[in-house]
């Protein structure tokens, strides 16, 4: 009996013992780590047991506390910007850890393409942003992430429509017709189409390849600049769970100051005086009654006076939500992520909606075999996206009502058949347009490590989307107001798939302890299959259904579908030679095969060579307290740009329909000239670059000077009517871009004994673009607006001097003119203007651009504030031609015009006979130069006792302000809202479009 009440005894302590052991081995481990340099505090320090699932950061003064399951483990400390560092327990439990200085210029890894590089082995011209810098700035896509962040990248807002993306240009614009956007490549895969398909969250670095040398690995496709981005991967540690969301509000920075009701009828009596009308105003009450329609008067007498710009636009919200796991083992790592992203805009119709689900899998097999899967799956919708409702507003009639003593929507509302009302767009299904996209971009890659250094490595992409456009607009929209008819509607579709295999095989060696030697040997072929179609109706009975039923339609007025595929075939070879970390030199050739030529014309071949010395290794700079790094570089070489769709070469048929007798037929007639000669266009570069570091890395950057030649630019060549063609497209011009860049980092106070910390990182940009050669020549193609010597894109234009004034009413007539009217320069002296007085006014082209980011930490609190530069350009307005009419139909900007009692030299005199001021194309050119704050972000990292109490590994809150300020002379001077934006034709226009805006948003990250 004693027997079983012992062992009854023990099963009963059992749970005990265990209880005790564990506690014995899951021991509290604290500590604090500073900065090995000034004994400073750091705090977000990285702390985890390898290879273990346990895991925290230092709070604000430095310190952590974390369990381990015994005192023989080890805690690996990371921060950035510092070494990373492991620390055996070796029976301790209380540890003070120094972190030093990482030499972040020297040992951060770069993606060179097809591999990377430690910088302080580049040769060629690399620009990288990491996700920090991504991560500041809300942003819809990745491009508008890197304006202002890097030297020689200029990145030019094109509309603020939703889910719009942005104009990227890679030291400025070389080609006419072949394009000039950078290519991009998503974690090894080319990428096309929308980057909106791209969670910004997701991207770990984006690196910017400039030079040929950099460039040349991607051969015909490398001439614009290539974009390698990099999504988040799987690290090995205990698994994270990590949330990041915010929500902001989103309003006008302003609004176009356009004529209220009483300056509008002021404007319209000026434009009726003598001796432009027979306003008498003697008689006011008569003349008003002939000028104005009733409503009109009786709106004036009311004092109706409709502000229909602010009735058009409400507040937009902007809102991202991302739930992510990520983690590993030794052997196999992961990263998951789902994400939300809404973006409504300030017009109500106008809205981009975003899903993301991105999957990271890295899996080692045994010693030799690697595989790893990238999957990225987006669903978005896009709505509104070619609306712009604003253009009808802003010239809308103020003296109008939008609605009538019931509450309904006037569709006329000064009985003016031209002059809907704008709101008509805004009722319920009146008008839809909606954009569904489905994407699928995956890659997989496996490596075999075949002898120690050489490695096989397959990598394969797929890249499947499908884009359905659906457009509804109702016989009571403003189109339709306008024009008349029945309702409309189309639906356009677009499938494409593409596949990328690449095989690769490397060789890294290092000899004697000082050659160092890197081959790649590269074989791939890719290959795309694009399908549209396109349907065209009018007549919907019943507009509810919009665009869904196309059978009910009393007629199709359009019907058109098209095939396009075509395949790259490339070889590329390069090395990499260091001796002794000292001379560097970099030997790049490809050849790419496209079906898009004719035989004979298909393949090209693009060398580079780069080399490079490092001056800091050498004996008299080696122990310089001084200099950490400084490397000399230079590299020349060629890429190419493919330039043209496929089938070009092969010229086209065009249907016709003719009367044979008495009877009606199709037939078909050549459309364009096949031209089997076309080739590539090429771009030679010569770079030279200095990489620098001084002072344990407190200042570092880069200096570049390039010089960009690019020939035999696709062309259309005019050809005279009697051939029976308008032009026929060759390789015919020439441009050059050059210029100098520079790129500056510093840490201005690095982590004080307060805590408080600041560096900066500044960009600047010069660059310079002009034309060499056009159709083989050094003539210009004025029609064209193209000069040698000159930038791609020029405004060429008469020269306004002002406003013909009452004492040079003699001189005003010899130009067949009269007093306040636009006065242009005759630039010949010859008595009359033609086109012969026209000139360059000036260009889209900056004469510098710069970005300047500082960053401040004090203990839990960071801020930060981004800055952008445009200095130097010019821009066109359209708002001051199309809103500058002065005839008094329609609604104007609220401009000081001329009259007689106000001699302005500003604007022409209203004038009732003409729909638009003669020269008033010469009233649209500003400077375009600004300066803004792009965003300021203030956030707080709670205390790590409070976070562990919430079972938190880390929390941020912060606080951030978008686009708050904006300083330019065509904002503050001339009244407009923002210079940045132009139109899809690339001539610098700023169309009428939604104004800028800024937003306040609030947002946490959180990790478990």
């Amino acid at each position: 009996m004693k027997y079983y009440l012992l062992k009854c005894r023990a099963l009963l302590c059992l749970p005990l013992w265990f209880t005790l052991q564990a506690q014995a081995q899951q021991l509290q481990i604290s500590g604090k780590v500073t900065d090995q340099t000034t004994g400073a505090a750091l705090p977000g320090v990285s702390v985890s047991v390898k290879g273990g699932t346990t895991g925290t950061v230092t709070d604000a003064t430095g310190n952590f506390r974390l369990p381990a399951s015994g005192t023989k483990d080890s805690l690996v400390f990371t921060y950035i910007g510092y070494t990373a560092k492991t620390v055996a327990l070796n029976g301790r439990t209380t540890l003070s850890v120094a972190l030093s200085g990482n030499q972040k210029a020297l040992n951060e890894v770069v993606v060179v393409g097809y591999g990377t590089q430690q910088r302080k082995d580049v040769t060629g011209s690399i620009s990288s942003v990491d996700s920090r810098s991504i991560r500041e700035v809300p942003v819809t896509n990745a491009q508008q992430a890197l304006q202002g962040r890097t030297a020689g990248v200029d990145v030019v807002t094109s509309t603020r429509r939703p889910g719009s993306e942005p104009q990227v240009r890679i030291r400025g614009n070389r080609s006419f017709s072949a394009g000039n956007g950078p290519l991009y490549i998503v974690d090894g895969i080319p990428f096309s189409g929308s980057i909106n398909d791209i969670n910004p969250a997701n991207i770990a670095s984006m690196d910017v390849l400039k030079d040929a040398s950099a460039t040349a690995i991607y051969g015909s496709r490398g001439a614009n600049g290539v974009i390698l981005i990099t999504t988040k991967r799987g690290k090995e540690g205990r698994p994270v769970v990590s949330y990041d969301g915010y929500y902001g509000v989103v309003r006008p920075l302003g609004y176009i100051d356009v004529m209220n009701g009483p300056e509008f009828a002021g404007m319209r009596r000026e434009a009726n005086r003598p001796p432009n009308g027979s306003y008498d105003d003697k008689n006011p009450e008569a003349s008003d009654g002939k000028i104005f329609s009733k409503s009109e008067l009786e709106n004036i007498k009311n004092g109706v006076s409709t502000d229909w710009q602010r009735l058009l636009l409400s507040p937009g919200y902007q809102t991202s939500h991302e739930l992510g796991v990520s983690g590993g083992t030794e052997k196999t790592k992961y990263a998951i992520a789902g994400s939300y992203f809404r973006d409504q805009g300030i017009q109500q119709v106008q809205n981009y909606e975003r899903y993301n689900l991105q999957v990271n899998i890295d899996q080692q097999l045994g010693k030799r075999v690697q595989v790893g899967i990238s999957s990225l799956s987006t669903l978005s919708y896009r709505n509104g996206e070619g609306y712009n409702g604003l253009g009808n507003a802003m010239r809308s009639n103020p003296l109008g009502k939008p609605y009538d003593d019931e509450g309904k929507l006037i569709l006329y509302p000064v009985d003016d058949n031209q002059m809907p009302n704008p709101l008509a767009d805004y009722v319920d299904g009146a008008r839809i347009e909606r954009r569904r996209r489905m994407r699928a971009f995956n890659s997989l890659y496996g490596e075999v490590t075949i002898l120690d250094g050489l490695k096989y490595r397959l990598n394969f992409g797929s890249d499947i989307y499908q884009d359905n456009l659906g457009n509804f607009r109702g016989k009571e929209t403003t189109d339709l107001l306008i024009g008349g008819g029945d309702a409309t509607a189309y639906q356009s579709n677009e499938y494409q798939y593409a596949y990328t295999v690449e095989n690769l095989l490397t060789y890294k060696k290092i000899f004697a302890q000082k050659h160092n030697l890197d081959v790649t040997g590269l074989y791939s072929i890719q290959r795309q299959h694009n399908e549209q179609s396109r349907t065209d109706v009018k007549g919907i009975s019943v507009e509810d259904q919009g665009y869904f039923n196309f059978g009910d339609a009393s007629q199709v007025t359009g019907k058109s579908s098209r095939l396009e595929q075509w395949t790259i075939l490339s070889f590329m070879g390069r090395v990499n030679y260091g001796f002794d970390d000292r001379y560097l030199a970099t030997f790049t050739l490809r050849a790419d095969g496209s079906s898009r030529f004719a035989p004979g014309h298909q393949w090209g071949y693009f060398p580079s060579v780069a080399l490079g010395w490092n001056l800091s290794r050498e004996n008299f700079l080696k122990d310089s307290r001084v200099v950490d790094n400084l490397k000399l570089r230079a590299s020349y070489g060629q890429t190419g740009n493919t330039g043209i769709e496929p089938y070009q070469t092969q010229g086209a048929l065009y249907r016709v329909g003719y009367l044979l007798g008495n009877n009606g037929v199709v037939g078909y007639r050549p459309d364009l000239i096949r031209n089997p000669d076309l080739t590539w266009e090429t771009t030679a570069s010569i770079n030279a670059g200095l990489d620098f570091g001084f002072f344990d890395e407190r200042i570092s950057g880069s200096l570049d000077v390039y010089r960009q030649k690019t020939t035999d630019l696709l062309m259309e060549r005019q050809l005279p009517y009697t051939s029976g063609f308008k032009s026929v497209l060759e390789n015919v011009g020439a441009t050059q871009n050059q210029g100098i860049e520079l790129g500056i980092s510093s840490d201005n106070i690095r982590n004080d004994h307060d805590g408080f910390s600041w560096s900066t990182d500044l960009n600047v940009t010069l660059n310079r673009e002009k034309i060499l050669k056009l159709y083989g020549g050094e003539e210009d193609d004025i029609g064209n607006g193209w000069f040698i010597g000159r930038p791609l894109n020029v405004f060429y234009d008469y020269e306004k001097i002002g406003i013909w004034q009452e004492d040079e009413k003699d001189e005003a007539a010899k130009y067949s003119q009269n007093p306040g009217e636009i006065r242009v320069k005759d630039q010949n002296n010859d008595g009359k203007i033609d086109d012969e007085d026209r000139v360059i006014l000036g260009s889209r082209q900056p004469d510098w651009t710069a970005g300047m980011t500082n960053r401040f930490s004090y203990k839990g609190i960071d801020l930060s504030i981004v800055m952008f530069a445009r200095v130097g350009d010019m821009i066109s307005s359209d708002y001051y031609t199309s809103l500058t009419t002065l005839f008094g139909r329609y609604n104007n900007l609220n401009v000081d015009y001329w009259t007689p009692d106000n001699p302005t030299n500003a604007f022409p005199r209203p004038n009732q006979n003409q729909e638009s001021p003669l020269y008033n194309s010469t009233l649209k050119y500003f400077d375009g130069s600004f300066f803004k704050i792009r965003n300021i972000t203030l956030g707080y990292n709670f205390p790590e006792e409070m976070v562990q109490r919430w079972k938190m590994q880390s929390l941020r809150a912060y606080l951030s302000v978008q686009q708050p300020l904006i300083l330019a002379p065509y904002r503050q001077k001339y009244h407009g809202i923002d210079p940045e934006g132009i139109d899809s034709g690339n001539k610098g226009t700023l169309p009428i479009d939604v104004p800028a805006t800024y937003m306040v948003n609030f947002g946490v990250n959180v990790r478990f």
